[in-house]
């Protein structure tokens, strides 16, 4: 059997910016103590919701690094290493690895995309080149492409391979892949909406877009769950609905950083082509933070 990485919500980091687009990282270091403090089991860092798409090779590094050395093993670091090109990828991910990284999640190629067999080759390669664990993201929705059962089976016999971050959004196809790996892949909701769905069919947790306004509920529906509170998980999976769908009303992450700087933590705009949300959905991004008591 495998280690677990993490059990529990990890949030998917935004990355805070000034307001000539470069990275803000008094801030950064305000929203990591935040996440932290309110029990956050894990911080990904440079993720989608961060940018990465936007982000030049050395920013990308320059996060990474400043994140893992912030966090100084507070909790788990993952570190997000994916592209479309293998070979850019596996030197991110040797670099992350090098500055301190507990794990690494690793996207599908997107864009020039691949077959199945194209995947298995894309990951093995990757894989071979470092000495830590790698999440796997299966995103069809951002990439159009999806990593089959069966290629998951594949891939959970590398030593290094050991988990997936699954925003397919289909449970038969999470149902298939716990059937075929077993104990030999983690899985983690790629989605806030299927935390407990997916916990209930073997699932270690969630890599949380609402852990960066709600950390201890995303934390919460977790361990509720692992304390076989399942009608309470459940229940409180149910009640934040609401935001969850709201911190997805337009294209990620520009309602979650429409929602903290609601919050005031100032986290700035995001970079071209990614806009501030519509004055209706920021309103109504508003008026979810207020039912569940983040503001006033």
């Amino acid at each position: 059997m495998k280690k677990t990485i993490f059990t529990g919500a990890g949030v998917a980091l935004v990355t805070p910016m000034n307001q000539d687009g470069t990275v803000n990282y008094e801030k950064l270091k305000e929203i990591i103590d935040f996440q932290i403090e309110n029990s956050t089991d894990a911080i990904i860092a440079c993720g989608t919701t961060a940018e990465s798409a936007t982000m030049s090779h050395e920013e990308h590094k320059q996060v990474m690094k400043f994140i893992i050395d912030y966090v100084n093993k507070r909790v788990p670091v993952i570190a997000g290493t994916g592209s479309n090109e293998t070979y850019f990828a596996a030197d991110l991910s040797i670099y992350a690895e090098k500055c301190g990284a507990d794990a690494l999640l690793i996207v599908t190629p997107y864009y020039n995309k691949t077959s199945q067999e194209g995947l298995i080759e894309h990951f093995k390669y990757i894989a071979d080149r470092v000495n830590i664990p790698i999440i796997l993201y299966n995103v069809p929705s951002r990439t159009g492409l999806n990593i089959a059962p069966e290629t998951y089976k594949e891939l959970s016999k590398h030593k290094n391979i050991v988990a997936t971050k699954e925003a397919s959004g289909d449970l038969s196809q999470v149902a298939k892949i716990k059937a075929l790996c077993g104990d030999d892949l983690d899985i983690y909701s790629g989605n806030d909406d299927q935390i407990v769905p997916i916990l209930s069919l073997g699932g270690k947790g969630v890599i949380s877009v609402l852990s960066n306004v709600a950390p201890k509920v995303a934390h919460d529906i977790c361990q509720e769950y692992f304390d076989g509170n399942v009608k309470e998980s459940a229940r409180l999976q149910i009640e934040y609905l609401d935001l969850i769908n709201n911190l997805f009303i337009e294209v990620n992450p520009t309602p979650v950083k429409e929602a903290l700087n609601i919050m005031g933590y100032e986290v700035g705009e995001c970079r071209l082509p990614l806009v501030k949300p519509t004055k209706e959905h920021c309103e109504i991004i508003k008026n979810s933070l207020k039912k569940h008591g983040l503001v006033k």
